[in-house]
């Protein structure tokens, strides 16, 4: 089982030939809505990838909820841990250019009331996986991580979007997934030595005992544990939009390692999944089916 504890969002999305500086204003080409949230596409990309998942969250009370949580239902995630709170479903505003870069703005509702009595309420058990993401409040992911602990649980920490204050419990968890740019932000605000990044996370995985895992988009991904350091690339594409991808990684990452699969295994299979989630528009729809994932990554 992984549990997800995160956000649910309904995503607003609009396409423009290129994304605007400040002050501003281009002409759009497109607009539609997708259900997205971190927590809720990393759910959504575990369930495809073939686990059985259920979801901790909160949606709001107005039309946008069932909408934000249309694709999780459908895909079969067990929801039955997501509150009703009296406020707006989250919402995410999204530019996507003609190159597939985005700018997003993030607006919480009821994402902001995810308490952790509802991570009390989830009751995680032994082996368990353990999913958080930085879309819900720190004091929850805070607790959630302490709480799978306790209970002998395995947590993965996706450090996204970055908070500086969150940089003191990043070693509570086992799995740590950052980007490039997170992770260079945690390693100065965690003051780890080393004169590259490949020298700053061995130099965390030592210090934590933890696994810390760092995307590099076309690039691949790395790894850093205890013992070892991983590359693994991933495909070559060419992105329509890449909304999405890393919380695909993430929901990826940890079905392979609940899988059992060896932690290069995982990482490539994510990897793989990720790139895919970029030939789509959209968050959610574009996750890929594992299928479709198994096959790229045979080629």
């Amino acid at each position: 089982m992984i549990t997800i504890v995160g956000s649910i969002n309904l995503d607003l999305i609009a396409r423009v030939k290129r994304l605007p500086g400040p002050g501003e204003t281009v002409p759009g080409d497109d607009f539609s809505t997708a259900p997205g949230g971190k927590g809720a596409n990393q759910a959504l990309a575990a369930r495809r990838a073939g686990a059985p998942v259920r979801m901790v969250g909160a949606v709001g009370s107005d039309a946008f909820a069932g909408a934000a949580v249309a694709l999780l239902k459908e895909a079969g995630v067990d929801l039955r841990a997501v509150k009703e709170r009296d406020t707006a479903t989250g919402t995410a505003v999204i530019l996507v250019g003609g190159d597939g870069e985005n700018m997003i703005a993030v607006i919480p509702g009821a994402n902001g009331q995810v308490l952790p009595q509802d991570v009390e309420q989830a009751a995680f058990r032994p082996g368990e996986f353990v999913l958080l993401q930085h879309e819900v409040p720190l004091e929850t992911v805070k607790a959630a991580l302490e709480a799978a602990r306790a209970a002998g649980a395995v947590s993965l920490l996706n450090t996204a979007p970055f908070h500086a204050e969150a940089a003191g419990f990043l070693a509570l968890a086992d799995y740590v997934i950052a980007n490039e740019t997170e992770f260079d932000l945690y390693a100065e605000a965690l003051a780890l030595e080393g004169e590259d990044r490949e020298a700053r996370m061995r130099a965390f995985a030592k210090d934590t005992g933890r696994t810390i895992v760092v995307t590099l988009g076309k690039d691949g991904v790395v790894a850093a544990t205890p013992e070892d350091f991983l590359r693994v690339p991933t495909l070559s594409i060419t992105p329509v939009d890449t909304v999405g991808a890393g919380d695909t990684f993430c929901g990826y990452l940890a079905a392979g390692l609940a899988d059992g699969l060896p932690l290069k295994d995982a990482l490539r299979r994510a990897a793989v999944a990720g790139a895919l989630a970029c030939l789509e528009p959209g968050a959610q729809p574009a996750i890929p089916i594992r299928a479709d994932v198994d096959a790229a990554a045979a080629q």
